[in-house]
């Protein structure tokens, strides 16, 4: 007869459906495989190198920050696992497809339900909406995840995930808008650069983390001096960068939040 998986072979025993629960130094290379082979051809920005940088950023700020490493991997690993965007605007979908991978994969309740909590809260719903990320870990892999949407890799993401979504590059005639509500965030069909006036460039001031913080600093600059150069470019022999008038500013209110004042209309 043929032994039963022995905890010297753990990952045979999850394998064979024998209940066993593993430590992060098992659970975290299995999840690394299913997911990587699962988005290895996704085409909208939201692909396994996306995944891979944002665990790489979530470590690094975890350290720094002194969190639980084990929870912010699997939370950076699973963030994307079913994006509402993809999803008909199905919030609950990927935490509960977070919870049934990491448990397919050996991991218990310890790892299981701090990081299904960060993923049912990672998402930016709206620049009016505020959502605070409640642990330490969530914060590191929110500012993790954030950080790629801005910068040079966060420019390519935003006109990937517009082509993907049939959505125009830039339209003159259509502002941005600073959506008050999550509901009014997953019906707009803006442009992708009217994305930046409505999520991208409110980042920065919404890290969570010192380490987030400082990050995006530089990433932001960038950001905004290509949307500067596009609108010169686009706006070519009329003598000056007409584009979207949105004044967004941060300013602290009283409970230590930000608050959002827009101001002005396009040119």
């Amino acid at each position: 007869t043929g032994k039963s998986p022995t905890s010297s072979d753990p990952n045979a025993a999850v394998s064979a459906g024998h209940g066993v629960q593993l430590n992060a130094d098992y659970v975290v290379p299995r999840v690394v495989a299913r997911i990587r082979s699962r988005f290895a051809e996704e085409a909208s920005g939201h692909d396994w190198h996306h995944i891979h940088r944002v665990w790489r950023l979530a470590r690094k700020i975890a350290v720094a920050e002194g969190a639980r490493l084990d929870v912010v991997e699997l939370a950076a690993l699973v963030h994307d696992i079913a994006d509402w965007k993809f999803h008909g605007g199905d919030d609950a979908i990927g935490p509960r497809e977070a919870e049934r991978l990491l448990r397919e994969e050996g991991a218990g309740d310890d790892l299981v339900e701090p990081v299904v909590e960060i993923v049912a809260t990672i998402s930016f719903k709206g620049a009016g909406v505020r959502q605070p990320m409640r642990t330490l870990e969530g914060q590191c892999v929110q500012d993790a995840d954030r950080l790629d949407a801005i910068g040079a890799i966060g420019i390519a993401r935003c006109f990937a995930y517009g082509g993907h979504a049939g959505r125009l590059m830039y339209d003159p005639e259509v502002p941005p808008v600073l959506h008050a509500t999550a509901d009014a965030y997953k019906a707009a069909k803006g442009t992708s650069v009217n994305h930046f006036y409505e999520k991208l460039f409110l980042l920065k001031d919404r890290m969570n983390t010192a380490t987030g913080r400082l990050l995006a600093q530089e990433r932001h600059r960038f950001m905004a001096s290509f949307i500067k150069r596009f609108l010169e470019e686009w706006n070519v022999g009329e003598g000056s960068a007409h584009g979207p008038a949105v004044l967004v500013e941060a300013s602290s209110d009283a409970s230590g939040g930000n608050e959002l004042r827009s101001s002005g209309s396009r040119s």
